[in-house]
């Protein structure tokens, strides 16, 4: 059987996976992201959602557990004029890029990285192996895994986000809740801060924090189906 591991703590990814119908577990990476920044220097909002989602997939595929699993890490980093905006933390910071969002628009980009931790042919396969054992050794007990591809590899996929008008009483009364202060760019699409955002143009999955799309892309680039992650018929 095949199996999906999250590198992320986040309950809006996993959430996401699992509406979709998607068979996973959840390991956290435990990634210092400021450190993993610090150490490649400054990059561009794009480049630093990838960077990030790499390091928290190679982090827990690195972990005895995702032996013979897939793992897929995410990351997010808002853009708005210029700047990158991750997670705030505080409401002083909150407060003051809600307010300067007010009104307008950013590029939400979400780093995406897979790796492929099952083991390749050439790892299964023994000279000593009965040929007629390889022949049955397929997915009649439901619990043989194809080999690995040996895949590492990894997309962004960006939207833009268009924000209502927000005034400073909305605005506190939404840093109160809690939600922002741990959420890229300091919003939410499937929570309180749904009601504050106009339109999405591009891939809203992306906004919440996984593309479906572009996981099923990446799946597909190891040799396997997004079905295969779906429960049993």
């Amino acid at each position: 059987m095949t199996r999906l591991i999250l590198a992320s703590q986040s309950p809006a990814r996993t959430k996401l996976l699992a509406d979709a119908g998607i068979r996973h577990s959840v390991l956290v990476s435990d990634v210092d992201e400021d450190a993993v920044q610090a150490r490649y220097g400054v990059t561009d909002p794009h480049d630093t959602a990838l960077l990030l989602a790499r390091a928290k997939a190679e982090a827990v595929a690195a972990l005895p557990e995702a032996e013979g699993a897939l793992v897929i890490g995410c990351d997010s980093v808002f853009e708005f004029d210029g700047e990158a905006h991750g997670k705030p933390y505080t409401a002083i910071i909150a407060r003051e890029r809600m307010l300067r969002m007010s009104g307008g628009s950013g590029v939400l980009h979400t780093g995406h990285w897979l790796v492929d931790c099952r083991p390749v042919a050439a790892d299964v396969e023994t000279d000593d192996e009965d040929p007629e054992d390889s022949a049955d050794s397929g997915t009649d007990d439901g619990g043989a895994t194809a080999p690995g591809s040996g895949a590492t590899l990894g997309a962004v996929t960006s939207a833009e986000v268009h924000f209502t008008e927000m005034d400073a009483e909305e605005i506190d009364a939404y840093i109160a809740t809690g939600e922002p202060l741990h959420c890229a760019g300091s919003f939410t699409i499937d929570g309180f801060g749904g009601a504050f955002i106009r339109k999405v143009d591009g891939d809203p999955h992306t906004v919440v924090g996984l593309s479906i799309s572009t996981l099923r892309s990446l799946l597909a680039q190891a040799n396997v189906r997004i079905t295969e992650l779906w429960p049993a018929q």
